[in-house]
């Protein structure tokens, strides 16, 4: 029962319009170690001030550019919560940010949470800031700070969603791309780790026709149940790329695969005179996709501008500098493979033509 108002009346409370405050406080404290553990040159302070701090000379950096991005895990997060998983959505949030960073030439700094619920649970609340710091651990970022916002009435009790927000630096003159693109040049692909964080509505519109439970056993990762398969974290780039950019400037582009796949993603870092010319028969595609082209009766085109379709990331470098390049990447723990060329662009052609097909 409420305690009474000082009008003598029965007074309401924050927890009675279903906001725990101590809930909240409790959470800080459990997550605490987790952000400690995130710590890095240019960050080493503690949360709970009214903003994270974080110093650019301690990092390293002379004359740094700033770059930011921003992002979500989508409908992802729909199976997160229907099948209980918890602990790798974080691990999406940061690297669905951190490898836009990288992308443009910048190594990532430092991270911002926005977690949002209908009724704030210690226990799965915890899970995902768990996530969220092994992303950062992953990334070589600091976790300095973020937000937690109980909203009854917004969401359901069991509901969260999740936004991050990520700064990285690079040297004056050092972004990407570099803008010296030409006829000729190697498009490199470097192997996701499954579906990665987009199409997921569309992933779940299919296992809905399959008929399947998320305990069900994936028919595609056989000893693996389908909720685990789906729930695979999207792979952070951010080292290998860091180290392959350090030893030399054979890198000239990186595109980021996501939403959109090849055919959106690849034109956004190239000039309006040069096409990809991409060899579908190159790239080594996960079992999940065939899965999914299969059970929902998707086709190739939208499959290509829906899903990574087994590249999370393109590197564009010249040819005589693209098999030191690979083995870069190959000694930092990637799978790289060539998969085209650039070339001229026809007048009012496509910026990304496709040979072959995918083995699906």
């Amino acid at each position: 029962m409420s305690e009474a108002s000082p009008s003598g009346g029965n007074g309401l409370s924050y927890a009675d319009a279903g906001v725990d405050i101590d809930a909240g406080n409790a959470l800080v404290k459990r997550i605490k170690p987790l952000v400690k553990a995130t710590a890095r040159p240019g960050a080493d302070g503690e949360i709970g001030g009214f903003g994270g701090v974080f110093d650019l000379k301690a990092a390293g950096f002379s004359d740094p550019v700033l770059v930011a991005a921003n992002d979500g895990v989508g409908t992802k997060l729909k199976i997160a919560i229907d099948s209980a998983q918890h602990d790798t959505v974080g691990i999406d949030l940061v690297a669905m940010c951190v490898n836009d960073l990288v992308v443009q030439g910048a190594e990532p700094l430092f991270f911002l949470d926005y977690y949002a619920c209908g009724a704030l649970d210690i226990e799965t609340a915890t899970a995902v800031v768990a996530g969220i710091a092994e992303g950062c651990r992953r990334a070589g970022c600091a976790l300095i700070g973020g937000e937690t916002a109980e909203m009854p009435g917004m969401y359901g009790d069991k509901d969260y969603d999740l936004a991050g927000f990520a700064v990285g630096a690079a040297e004056r003159g050092n972004l990407l791309p570099r803008g010296d693109a030409a006829a000729g040049d190697v498009l490199l692909a470097l192997g996701s780790s499954g579906v990665h964080s987009n199409g997921y509505s569309l992933v779940r519109k299919i296992v809905e026709r399959s008929g399947l439970d998320w305990s069900a056993d994936a028919p595609f990762a056989p000893g693996t149940s389908l909720g685990s398969a789906l729930m695979t974290p999207t792979r952070i780039y951010v080292k290998p790329l860091l180290a392959a950019l350090k030893a030399g400037p054979g890198i000239k582009a990186l595109a980021h695969i996501t939403g959109g796949g090849l055919p959106e993603n690849l034109p956004r870092v190239l000039p309006d005179t040069l096409a990809a010319r991409i060899d579908l028969t190159a790239l080594s595609v996960p079992p999940v996709f065939g899965w999914l082209a299969s059970t929902g009766g998707v086709a190739q085109s939208e499959m290509l501008r829906t899903f990574n379709c087994g590249v999370g990331m393109v590197v564009a470098v010249s040819a005589d500098t693209a098999e030191a390049v690979a083995e870069v990447l190959r000694a930092e723990g990637e799978t790289v493979s060539r998969i085209g060329t650039l070339e001229p662009r026809a007048a009012g052609g496509d910026a990304v033509i496709f040979d072959g097909a995918l083995a699906l």
